[in-house]
């Protein structure tokens, strides 16, 4: 079985390239399943473009350049004491506080800290009035600030944004650069030049790997394929089969994060056609059905995959000119 990315290589690069220059602040992010790519992958690729990535916890560490700054955008709850290699990228990292619990959890540390204001998403977050209480612990703590941080919704547009982040510019230290999430390159260029005094970084994952994704396709193997006749069960469950037609068994299941979309329709397609769901996807495989007489693929033939590729663990890169 088979999960593929395939990505047009001169067009993805070109893409790249063209966000970061637009971006004079940019952080890029590289977290999680690595956008699809897998962080081995981009990591490289980020240390082209700033000096500093981030990445999404301090179990995210790997695959990071000597040269290149760590920025946690998670808050951890437990101690971390230095790694005993200075190599080591948790040595140069930068920690997400977002309370005093989280500024008591780094008892013993000696680093510099991300400040995390709390957003209109309502996740973890120093509200206004809890600032100066956790400047003060961080100070306390022997902690260094190194920049405050807002992750903002993806609901609403550029303009609720800069408000949002407008307002907290009234009570963050002028000496605090502020990094900011989910701005349009020319939305951002206009918040630096209204407060040219000012340090702000933009932090991008989803604009900088995807794009408009024209570059990028993700499809997956046919195993087999069985005839269906006469109304049989099958699957895990011995689900009735709907029609006469036959069985595609597609190499991609719950273990590659695929599933059904929002909706309960199939992320399957082949010659234009959506491919129904006999049962839900379960772990590497998963059973479509196609009627009598629609286009049907062979083994060895690929399907179309429609899904997120930030849920998706991919198989295989393939790289095309």
């Amino acid at each position: 079985m088979t999960v593929r990315l395939t990505i047009q290589r001169r067009a993805w690069e070109s893409h790249v390239h063209a966000y970061a220059a637009s971006v004079p602040g940019l952080v890029p992010v590289v977290k999680g399943n690595g956008y699809g790519f897998g962080r081995s992958v981009l990591h490289p690729v980020a240390a082209t473009l700033a000096n500093r990535v981030a990445v999404g916890s301090i179990h995210e560490l790997d695959h990071i350049a000597d040269h290149i700054t760590p920025i946690v955008l998670t808050p951890s709850l437990r101690a971390r004491p230095r790694p005993p290699s200075p190599a080591h990228p948790l040595n140069r990292a930068v920690l997400t506080v977002g309370s005093l619990a989280h500024v008591a959890a780094l008892a013993g540390w000696r680093g510099l800290v991300a400040v995390k204001l709390l957003s209109s998403m309502q996740r973890y977050g120093v509200a206004p009035g809890e600032l100066a209480t956790v400047a003060k612990a961080i100070a306390d703590s022997g902690l260094d600030v190194d920049s405050a941080a807002i992750h903002l919704p993806l609901a609403g547009g550029d303009d609720e944004r800069r408000r949002e982040i407008e307002q907290w510019l009234t009570v963050v230290p002028s000496s605090w650069p502020v990094s900011v999430s989910h701005l349009a390159p020319a939305s951002f260029a206009a918040l630096r030049a209204s407060h040219p005094q000012r340090r702000f970084e933009l932090r991008a994952g989803t604009p900088l790997w995807h794009g408009d994704k024209s570059f990028l396709h993700l499809d997956a193997d046919v195993l087999d394929v069985q005839a269906a006749h006469g109304k049989p069960r099958g699957g895990y469950h011995a689900t009735p089969v709907p029609f006469d037609g036959s069985l595609v068994m597609i190499g991609a299941g719950s273990a590659n994060g695929i599933a059904a979309l929002a909706d309960g329709r199939s992320p399957f397609h082949f010659a234009h056609e959506r491919i129904a769901l006999l049962e839900p996807p379960h772990m590497h495989t998963s059973i479509g059905v196609i009627p009598a007489g629609r286009p049907c693929p062979w083994p060895g033939d690929h399907v179309d995959v429609q899904r997120p590729l930030i849920t998706t663990t991919c198989d295989e890169l393939e790289w095309s000119p």
